[in-house]
């Protein structure tokens, strides 16, 4: 995804971060989502599966998508097979996000794939992809945040705030989030 340069295009003065291209396909993404899928009883993840994979996701089998959660840019979305992104969450992915098979992202938990250059006056916006394996757990109302991976089997407590990346069947809590113990198995 083409981001645009802060010092031509002055963000911070009301101008873009991306093309106009990108613009409008997330205009138009946003209808979808909110006409399509927004209001969709529960169970209907398969309607929600299909609509994601039309605006450019990959969607894996069995994966389950509420219908309350908000996703910047359905191209840069990879789900794996059986994964849940539960009621309110945000996946705030102008960089890619890919969560793996069987991962839970627990309701109003928020994800983020971009940053900004704090060492510039302009701020400029940098993609930075987030990789969550397989198996992981970031629990309710936790933050995880750009370039961050999370390795298989790790766990992200609620409301924790994770900057770094987590290790294999480590658990993770508090702001800053630190490991507490690794799970057993």
């Amino acid at each position: 995804m083409k981001v645009l340069d802060a010092s031509e295009t002055r963000p911070l003065e009301g101008g873009a971060s991306f093309p106009l291209s990108n613009r409008l396909f997330r205009v138009v993404w946003m209808a979808a989502w909110l006409v399509l899928c927004r209001f969709t009883p529960p169970p209907m993840h398969g309607w929600r599966r299909l609509v994601l994979r039309l605006f450019g996701a990959r969607v894996a089998s069995g994966a389950r998508v509420h219908a309350s959660v908000r996703i910047w840019h359905p191209a840069n979305l990879d789900l794996g097979a059986n994964a849940l992104i539960g009621p309110g969450a945000i996946l705030y992915n102008q960089g890619r996000i890919t969560i793996g098979a069987k991962s839970v992202v627990s309701q109003r938990a928020h994800v983020c794939a971009s940053s900004h250059d704090i060492r510039g006056e302009d701020f400029q916006l940098v993609l930075k992809p987030v990789v969550i394996g397989s198996n992981c757990w970031v629990a309710a109302e936790a933050f995880v945040g750009p370039g961050v991976t999370m390795a298989d089997r790790s766990v992200l407590a609620a409301r924790g705030v994770l900057f770094g990346d987590a290790d294999e069947g480590g658990i993770y809590r508090g702001n800053p989030a630190e490991k507490v113990r690794s799970r057993a198995g």
